[in-house]
């Protein structure tokens, strides 16, 4: 059986239309919406398609417009605003059913040597992902057994997520607690080789946990929620070249959250503590 990493990179792989269009599949789900990261990462991959593929991408700015259904095909229209001596602009817009539901405008850099370099470490020393329990078993510990749903979920998982905290599950856990989150995460089986797959699957996973951050202190992670939750944007920062197959901490902060919206920012270090990418979101937050 293919397993979910090989699936992810399948999901990634777009189906070209046209001269800068392409479709992607969006599998059929249990969600009432398909998940942004897939479409963010969808979005990165129709961009890079129509650049020469010796350019990285150096950074993402994103609005998520509309829900997208899920097993439905998303098209992707790119249109090439610039081809520069170093950088390269692409802006996709995401279509679904004759509707725009997001759309990206990423950037690509040139490799170059810099003047200088600099980066502050990381904010906590972490323990080490192996000496952590997954997240599954974590629940699985807490509750005896997955709910269904939630087993289904877990076997589809694309990637090993792992807290740095346990998991809160009651509101006095979460009183008082800091809007701050931390995981390790690492896909769940090779990506082979091609840069792009990488930083594509990294975007899928920096919407999976960022909005945590801001949830913490108003009630635990897993179990009955009182507000929906939808990304509004998202932006990234990609600094370094990196493996998605390998381990890499994901520690994410809310500096605040009023009026509705709360705004989370991540960073993404690997096992050195080198800085790779930087995140930051807004998300809608209304009661159910």
């Amino acid at each position: 059986m293919t397993n979910p990493a090989e699936k992810l990179v399948d999901l990634l792989d777009l189906e070209q239309i046209e001269v800068n269009i392409f479709r992607g599949r969006s599998p059929h789900e249990s969600l009432q919406r398909v998940f942004g990261g897939q479409v963010a990462g969808q979005a990165l991959v129709a961009a890079a398609r129509t650049t020469e593929g010796d350019r990285p991408v150096h950074s993402l700015h994103a609005y998520f417009l509309r829900p997208g259904r899920p097993g439905v095909p998303i098209v992707y229209q790119v249109e090439r605003v610039r081809d520069g001596r170093s950088f390269t602009t692409r802006r996709v817009t995401a279509v679904q059913q004759g509707r725009t539901i997001f759309n990206l405008t990423a950037s690509f850099h040139k490799p170059e040597e810099g003047p200088f370099e600099h980066q502050l470490p990381p904010a906590r020393k972490v323990p080490a992902p192996e000496s952590l329990p997954k997240v599954s078993d974590e629940i699985r510990e807490h509750l005896g057994e997955l709910p269904e749903q939630l087993e289904r979920m877990a076997r589809r998982q694309p990637f090993d997520i792992r807290y740095v905290d346990r998991l809160r599950w009651s509101a006095e856990e979460v009183k008082d607690a800091e809007p701050r989150s931390a995981v390790w995460m690492r896909a769940v089986g090779p990506l082979g080789d091609d840069p792009v797959v990488h930083t594509c699957a990294l975007t899928y996973a920096s919407d999976m946990t960022l909005l945590d951050a801001v949830r913490i202190p108003v009630q635990p992670l897993w179990g009955p929620r009182s507000f929906d939750i939808a990304s509004l944007d998202h932006a990234m920062w990609f600094h370094r070249p990196f493996r998605a197959d390998e381990w890499f901490l994901y520690d994410q902060e809310s500096p605040i959250a009023t009026g509705g919206r709360g705004l989370a920012r991540g960073r993404i270090y690997d096992l050195e503590g080198r800085l790779l990418v930087s995140v930051v979101q807004e998300g809608l937050f209304r009661p159910l």
